[in-house]
């Protein structure tokens, strides 16, 4: 086969949660790019991958889909790379349909759908195990002749089968697509597919004898109404304990790194202004940032081992009542929990929501759950103010955090009840959601997933954060104090001259001229705030030993509370609010966000820092 010859073209389709995602990494590999479609901002994964026969292929992976009746951006995005009608994409040359093995009622009827496009189609029945551990009996060469397609069996975490659809690709390769009049179903159109989907799945695939009772027991557990919240909650609170707990040695360890390297590089550099740049404002700012990395790198350990285990729909269900009272849909816990993580992603999850409204209100209360980011700003304020001590066995510095996290939560909940109830008087449709099979984690999949998001906070370490700390430290430095100067001399720099400039702004809520100046920096990046706090201090040549020390011998507690209260709320970084942009058409809805964040996050640090002084916290 020539190699100028143009790759096939696969796209792999599919229900969420059907493994499709799975199924991609495992037949590209690091053979993979990630970037948007053109013209949307959908995310498009596409990977390269050799077939048996030698054909180099490109394999597409499309937002999940129950129907080609789209109605959220997600499903759109899909229909029209199906139907080669999105521009600038080449259509693909085989369908790959990707099924949960052990739950095909709903994919069959998108299979039908499928069919009528005319393009060749493969059956993938990905979790092949689990279904023959369950005693799902499937009739393969009955439901292939009753379907009109060939299937082929999958497992993807553990790559088995991925020869046997390579072939098959192989064999649909240069078939024609079968002229269709494909056109949009209708209701009845979708009525009629299901109940032959219906007809097909009681001839071919048929319930275990003895049913999997190990299921059954679980879901009655994590489902149910009072127990299932209960676990839920106790376990977000280990996961906030530990991100306390468990990381402190290597925090240590990385902020004994940093300072070794610092007095290093200090006592090689004579006194000046390159001894200041590089330990002042490179070495003490990205140090007091990248000492967070083992916080977040268990935070992502939690959040991804929960999804692989089949935990997190089961989750959005327990929550659905809850976010239903405070005028939420159900499909909206999966953007707000992805938020924890970072907003970006949780507002762009919030495609899978059809209702427009629905969707606008998800987006603009998404930022208000904690994020990784803003973990290096609590960690530094609870280490400075909170004393590591045990209350009734349990960290009161992680009780803190979770309490931070609640706090952001409850006010997302209460926000979104004021737009859907005040606002927008609708109410939301009600929520319908598949829930997969429990999955042993896969323990390399976990593991890549977490030092994926560890190399992504590292590079912005290296890359946004390196910037603003080079930006604060010339700020912090230039120009430099006169002769005559009784103060310090950051006093009479920039950052000097901004910080004092804010201060009749931010002094009601008690912040210093320091506090004020780092919010501008952290604007880039929440926790930049944390360097640049680490480069003034450093610059104005506190000897105190630790960021925290610092901290705790310059603000009152009083201070610091007002401090934490503006970042539960304090408005997002540019990245976040570049996407609100573009996720809702326009700038209105990213001044709206930015308008009543800012709004919040002064209230509550204007109350917070009140009622501190009354307790005599000043």
């Amino acid at each position: 086969m020539s190699d100028t010859a143009l790759p096939t073209r696969i796209a792999l389709v599919g229900n969420p949660n059907s493994g499709k995602t799975a199924l991609f990494n495992a037949l590209t590999g690091s053979r993979q790019k990630v970037a948007n479609y053109p013209g949307v901002t959908v995310e498009r994964k596409e990977g390269s991958v050799t077939t048996p026969a030698g054909r180099r292929a490109l394999v597409l992976d499309l937002p999940g889909t129950y129907s080609l009746r789209a109605r959220s951006p997600d499903e759109m995005v899909t229909r029209d790379v199906v139907l080669g009608h999105l521009a600038g994409e080449t259509p693909p040359d085989i369908l790959v349909c990707v099924a949960d093995a052990t739950n095909l009622r709903l994919v069959l009827r998108l299979v039908l759908e499928l069919k009528q496009v005319g393009r060749p189609m493969v059956l993938a029945l990905n979790m092949f195990d689990i279904a023959e551990r369950q005693g799902i009996r499937i009739d393969l060469a009955g439901l292939s002749q009753a379907l009109g397609v060939p299937i082929v069996t999958t497992v993807a975490v553990r790559k088995r089968g991925l020869e046997a659809l390579l072939a098959e690709v192989d064999r649909l390769t240069g078939q024609a697509a079968i002229a269709a009049a494909w056109h949009q179903p209708s209701a009845g159109d979708l009525r009629e597919s299901a109940r032959q989907a219906e007809r097909i799945l009681k001839a071919h695939v048929k319930p275990p004898l003895r049913p999997d009772t190990l299921t059954g027991k679980l879901d009655g557990l994590l489902l149910h109404p009072v127990a299932g919240t209960l676990i839920l909650f106790a376990i977000l609170f280990l996961m906030f304990q530990a991100v306390f707990t468990w990381a402190s040695p290597a925090m240590d360890l990385i902020d004994a790194s940093f300072a070794q390297i610092g007095g290093w590089v200090g006592a090689v550099l004579p006194d000046g202004l390159l001894h200041s740049f590089i330990v002042d404002g490179i070495i003490a700012g990205v140090g007091s940032v990248v000492i967070f990395l083992p916080q977040i790198l268990i935070l992502f350990f939690f959040i991804i081992l929960l999804e692989d285990f089949g935990y997190m729909a089961r989750a959005a269900f327990l929550m659905d009542k809850m976010m239903g009272v405070a005028g939420l849909h159900g499909r909206a816990f999966i953007p707000l929990l992805s938020s924890f993580a970072c907003a970006i992603p949780g507002i762009m999850s919030a495609r899978v929501i059809d209702n427009r409204r629905d969707r606008l209100t998800t987006i603009l209360v998404a930022p208000l759950t904690t994020c990784s980011a803003r973990i290096p700003v609590y960690t530094l304020i609870i280490a400075a103010f909170i004393p590591p001590r045990q209350v009734y066995g349990m960290s009161l510095q992680g009780l803190v955090m979770l309490g931070l996290y609640a706090a952001g939560i409850s006010s997302a909940l209460i926000v979104a009840f004021i737009i859907r109830r005040i606002i927008w008087r609708s109410a939301s449709e009600p929520f319908l959601i598949e829930l997969p099979a429990y999955k042993t984690p896969d323990a390399w999949n976990v593991a890549r997933g977490v030092w994926q998001r560890g190399q992504i906070f590292l590079q912005r370490a290296g890359t946004t954060i390196f910037a603003m700390m080079v930006l604060i430290w010339v700020l912090a430095t230039f120009p430099y104090a006169p002769a005559d100067a009784t103060g310090p001399a950051i006093n009479y720099s920039f950052a000097g001259m901004i910080g004092h400039a804010m201060l009749p702004v931010f002094a009601p809520i008690g912040f210093n001229w320091e506090m004020a100046v780092a919010l501008v920096p952290g604007m880039a990046a929440r926790e930049v705030a944390v360097g640049a706090l680490g480069t003034v201090y450093s610059i104005a040549g506190d000897n105190t030993a630790g960021l925290a020390a610092t901290l705790a011998s310059k603000w009152s507690l009083a201070s610091a509370l007002a401090f934490l209260a503006w970042y539960v709320f304090a408005p997002q970084c540019m990245a976040t609010l570049g996407v609100v942009r573009r996720e809702t058409g326009g700038w209105f809805w990213m001044w709206v966000m930015f308008g009543y964040m800012t709004g919040l996050a002064y209230i509550a640090a204007l109350i917070t820092y009140r009622i501190a002084l009354s307790f005599g916290a000043g």
